[in-house]
């Protein structure tokens, strides 16, 4: 019994030294005892968390106060914003309105009651555009000129049952029943001028010139030049020349007078002279150019032919 005992004493003494070199070896050490620190915020943390907090709350209010001012200012409702109301069939605006941008839109119209108003600083310009973005119209109204760029410019009547004006690029057509020139200097064209009449107003003359060129007037079946209530006057700075290919000039008149025209002097004997009244012949010389000689029981002209000498 002794003798199992002390084997009992010195394994677990070997066991004990050999837990205690283990321990050694792995430098194992004894836990201590913990600091015990205090739970939460004192001092200036605590203070500076009350201050944000407060600084928070104070923002949001202010922001809220604001969004509610931005609202009742800007008149926000279920339609819309202020003059801004949005219909089932598009926007409406009332008053004046500003875009900084473009604006596209399939449509614009005014109310009944009022007309609509573009305005710009510089001008304003209506563009259209294909499907494949290409510019294929174009209105600019500008402070200096109105311009269009089109292939084709009409311009309707009223009821939009007829055409007034057409323009292209090969004519330009006027499908109204009269054309009125109001200018002090008339209208001025640079090329020929295709017309069926050329009228003036009923207590207004008309007055067709040109200035440093001829004027010409031409038509397949004749021109016409009549003045139902006055004169007629056809004058020029040179030659005036009437001429006719194929047909005749007639002249037809109650009274027809030749102005200005040379006075040959024949010298007659001193019964003829006695007798003589003033009565004149017309005579025409080979140029073309009339005089008048006195008339005699037989033709003078023969005797003042030195007058086609003068031309």
């Amino acid at each position: 019994m002794e003798q199992s005992a002390t084997l009992d004493i010195e394994t677990l003494k070997i066991t004990q030294e050999q837990f205690i070199l283990a321990s050694q070896s792995l430098h194992l050490q004894r836990p201590g005892c913990d600091a015990v620190y205090p739970v939460g915020l004192y001092g200036w943390r605590k203070r500076g968390l009350y201050f944000f907090l407060l600084l928070l709350l104070v923002t949001m209010i202010v922001n809220l106060a604001l969004t509610v001012w931005i609202m009742k200012v800007m008149n926000f409702s279920v339609d819309g914003m202020g003059n801004l109301q949005l219909n089932p069939d598009g926007i409406h605006l009332e008053g004046i309105s500003e875009f900084v941008l473009p604006l596209y839109v399939s449509e614009i119209q005014s109310r009944r009651d009022s007309m609509l108003v573009f305005q710009s600083e510089k001008n304003v310009t209506l563009n259209v555009r294909n499907e494949q973005g290409q510019l294929t119209g174009q209105l600019t109204v500008g402070p200096e000129a109105v311009e269009a760029q089109c292939q084709r410019l009409e311009v309707w009547s009223k009821g939009g049952d007829k055409l007034l004006f057409t323009a292209d690029e090969e004519e330009v057509i006027m499908t109204t029943e009269k054309f009125t020139v109001t200018g002090s200097e008339g209208a001025v064209f640079g090329h020929s001028v295709e017309t069926p009449l050329i009228q003036a107003r009923a207590s207004e003359d008309l007055k067709l010139e040109s200035p440093t060129r001829t004027l010409t007037m031409e038509a397949p079946r004749g021109v016409e030049v009549s003045a139902a209530t006055g004169p007629l006057k056809v004058s020029g700075r040179k030659d005036l020349q009437l001429e006719s290919t194929e047909g005749e000039i007639l002249l037809d008149a109650n009274t027809i007078q030749l102005g200005g025209l040379p006075l040959g002097v024949y010298t007659a004997s001193p019964h003829q002279v006695s007798q003589q009244e003033e009565v004149y012949e017309v005579c025409v010389c080979p140029s073309g150019k009339i005089y008048l000689s006195p008339a005699e029981s037989s033709s003078t002209c023969q005797a003042m032919s030195n007058i086609c000498l003068w031309s």
